[in-house]
């Protein structure tokens, strides 16, 4: 298969989807650690483009992947074809996980990508690719350095593509999901040092559930300790303020909480942003 245009490209991002693809084509066979989100999405999608059967996308799946976010993986590679597998991972197990430190992240992808290694090796030695981009080398992402120490390549760097440029060219060439929100795993809907547990994150997946059912569409529930409080983007707070607004939908919210078992819930008024937890790291003990 081969991805057309449908709208024209900027020319130096025209150049960066040139690299891309024949970077992808000259690698032969591949294992993608595929999350579903736009920017492994568009991995996924130009490695099946370039290599066909070679290419392979692999999802981790744990009590921190929400249950929606998980069928959205699998729809997205069953529009695009690509072979795909979903794997067990048991970060959980692993106290370096579980106690919840800033570096949390790093014994997340050091258990992923142990596991995608006998895969990849199994499958001719195919080199595993993730989706980082350039933005995410700016960023916290303790998650990056467990892939280096794989060996793993991340392609949209070599490319030169921030998440801007992921954005563009999948909507360029028609992938319907080019403005899915970021959609990080629950595990960072807890403020660092806050343990992690099954219970906890199914906890925190089960409110945003509800809350998207309620007609919230991007939405965090931030867990601190008993407490919840909701993220939403800043231009939705007065809608959802409005809401709120009228006693039985405020009653109706603090209900459905209190059964998941939290026992205060509360609106952040500054709205979603994402990484804000990260604000902990840079103002120290």
């Amino acid at each position: 298969m081969a991805f057309t245009l449908l709208e024209p490209l900027p020319v130096p991002l025209e150049g960066a989807l040139a690299r891309l693809r024949g970077h992808l084509g000259a690698l032969g066979q591949v294992v993608v650690a595929y999350s579903g989100g736009v920017d492994s999405a568009l991995v996924a999608a130009l490695a099946l483009e370039q290599l066909g059967d070679q290419a392979l996308a692999i999802t981790g799946v744990s009590p921190a992947l929400a249950p929606h976010l998980r069928q959205e993986a699998a729809s997205q590679a069953a529009w695009l074809g690509i072979r795909h597998l979903e794997i067990a991972t048991a970060e959980l197990d692993d106290p370096a996980y579980a106690s919840n430190p800033a570096d949390r992240c790093y014994a997340c992808k050091r258990e992923l990508h142990g596991r995608l290694a006998p895969i990849a090796a199994a499958a001719g030695g195919a080199p595993v690719l993730d989706g980082v981009n350039l933005d995410d080398l700016g960023d916290h992402r303790p998650g990056i350095r467990a892939a280096k120490e794989r060996g793993v390549l991340s392609p949209l760097v070599e490319a030169g593509i921030d998440k801007a440029g992921v954005r563009q060219l999948s909507r360029a060439l028609g992938l319907p999901w080019w403005d899915k929100p970021a959609q990080p795993c629950l595990s960072s809907r807890m403020a660092y040092g806050d343990p992690i547990t099954a219970a906890r994150l199914q906890r925190v997946g089960q409110a945003e559930a509800w809350l998207r059912v309620w007609g919230v569409g991007e939405v965090r529930v931030r867990s601190q300790g008993q407490t919840a409080r909701i993220e939403v983007p800043a231009v939705q707070l007065n809608a959802v303020l409005d809401q709120l607004g009228a006693p039985d939908q405020r009653q109706a919210v603090v209900e459905a909480f209190l059964k998941l078992g939290f026992t205060a819930v509360s609106l952040d008024l500054e709205g979603l942003v994402s990484g804000k937890l990260n604000r902990e790291l840079a103002a120290g003990p």
